[in-house]
Parts: C-alpha cells; structure tokens; sequence
C-alpha cells in the first residue's frame, strides 16, 4: 500500500514539472499592459490629477477666490508660476482647485450614465421584443445629435448649473453603453453555461447578473474610459458657454471664457488651462486604447 501511495506521489510531483502551471490573469493583463508607454503613462497622469483633486485645494499656495489688486495679469513669475487673472488670482492655484470639480462632474456623470446604459442594454438584449425596440429606438433619436449638441439642447431646457450640466452629460452618455450592452447580452445569453443555469431553473436576475453581466465588463470599461475623456470635454465646453460653472468658480471651461476678453494682453490665462483639458482629454483616449488592446484577445 506504501509503495502504491509513494509511486502516485511521484507520479504526482513528475506531472507538476512536465504541465504548465495556469498563468494569473492579472499578471498576464498587468505584463501586457505595461508594453504599452503611453497608455502607462497616461494612466499615471490620470492618478496625478486624481491625488491633485483630493489634495489639491489644501496644498495650493495661495487662495484660489481671494483677488490681489496689486498683480493683475501678470505672466508667469517666481511668485505666481502660472501667471494671475483679471482680479489677480493666482491661475496655478486656481487650476488646483478646480480639478476637483471638472473630475468631480465627469466622473459622476459618466458612472450614472453608465449604470443606466447597462441596466436598459442588459434587459434590451435578455427580454428583447417590444423593450428592446424602445430602448434601440430611443437609443437611435439619441445618436442622431452630436454629443454636444444634445447637452446644449438639454442644459438649454433645463437651464444652466454644474446638476443639470451633469445630466445632460448623462443623457449623451447612456446610449453608447445601452447598445454595446444589448450586443454583449445577445452573444452571452447564447452561451453554452447560460443554456445550462437556464435548464437548471436559474431565475432570470441571477442568470443576467451572474452569468452574463460578468461577460460584458471588459467591453465597458475600454467604453468607460474613454467617456470620462468626452465628459470632460462636454463640461468646459458648457462652462465655456455659460451653461455650467459659475464664471466665478475655479472650473476650467469657465476659465477659458473668462479668459477671451485678455487674448492678446495676457495670452497665459488661455495657454495654462486650454492645455490642461487637451492632456487630460487625450490621457484618458490612450488609456482607453491601451485598455482595448490589453483586453481585446484578438490583438496580440
């Protein structure tokens, strides 16, 4: 019996060397992620403005509200890095503070939008019939507006402020992940584990949100990701409009529209923010697409 136990052992432990251990699928994701320097460092970009917009107001070196008469549009110095506006706030401290918010409203908009998306995707796609053409019709009414346009149209019905600037936002952004939703719920509601949980008698929440939800979350968040960047833009583009922030407010679409009236005579109070937008727009896009080619197993 000893020698039937010690010769299963070996066996056992000659098994181990010859197949190949399963690799961690974070591990792999993590190692082909990093291939990737510019969606790494536009990650680490991302974390920075994150950490700036929880820390950001209480490390800033002056008050981003308090005015100082005595440097009005002065261009960068040694004591104002990034130069001072028309009431003589420091712009640096400004942008600092003001991250919180344009984050703050894309993020939050985004994720509600989200949300939404997913849950009228996901029962568009499972229950089909008249639900599905509601939602693929009203998802249809929707894209036939650029995504600016309809938040304009929104806040314009609505009215202006930082709430309704987030829900038009969030209108814009629920169609895109309602039809990427729909099209992952019909190919996964076909699959062979579902047919199984299915003939098991699994009730149909527990179908949708243990066997097919779990399927469609890598579609969303190369999806999601790349909607922050959008959303971002949308806001300063209604602040720079009038529709969002308080023009008095530290946000960086309203910057920029305060900001035309001194193109010519203080050039900086454009330069510092436009550029923000732009690195933060196009860092969330190439960590979008590093996350879609990391995630997608077709790309190799």
């Amino acid at each position: 019996m000893a020698e039937v136990k010690a010769k299963a052992l070996t066996e056992e432990f000659r098994a181990d060397e010859v197949l190949p251990k399963p690799k961690s699928r974070v591990k792999e994701f993590v190692k082909k992620f990093v291939k990737n320097k510019a969606a790494v460092v536009s990650l680490i970009f991302i974390l920075f403005l994150v950490l700036v917009a929880f820390i950001g107001p209480y490390i800033v070196p002056y008050d981003a509200a308090a005015p100082d008469y005595t440097s009005l549009l002065q261009g960068p110095t040694k004591a104002h890095l990034w130069g001072t506006d028309e009431y003589g706030r420091d712009v640096f401290s400004r942008l600092l503070v003001g991250t919180r918010l344009s984050l703050g409203v894309a993020l939050s908009s985004v994720l509600v939008g989200t949300a939404l998306g997913v849950i009228l995707g996901l029962f568009a796609g499972y229950y089909g019939g008249i639900l599905e053409s509601i939602v693929m019709r009203g998802c249809d009414v929707l894209f036939a507006f650029p995504d600016i346009l309809l938040a304009i149209a929104v806040v314009a019905i609505i009215g202006p402020g930082v709430i309704n600037v987030m829900i038009a936002i969030t209108v814009f952004t629920v169609p895109s992940f309602a039809r990427i939703m729909r099209s992952a719920t019909i190919t996964a509601k076909q699959a062979l584990h579902v047919e199984v949980a299915r003939s098991l008698g699994c009730k149909n929440s527990r179908i949708l949100w243990v066997h097919i939800f779990p399927g469609t979350i890598q579609s969303m968040i190369v999806n999601f990701t790349m909607r922050i960047g959008t959303a971002i833009l949308a806001e300063a583009s209604l602040s720079f409009l009038g529709y969002g922030a308080n023009v008095t407010e530290p946000d960086w679409g309203a910057m920029l529209s305060q900001s035309r009236n001194y193109l010519n005579t203080a050039p900086h109070l454009v330069l510092f923010p436009g550029v923000l937008i732009f690195l933060t727009v196009l860092a969330f896009n190439l960590l979008g697409d590093g996350l879609r080619d990391t995630l997608d197993p077709k790309i190799k």
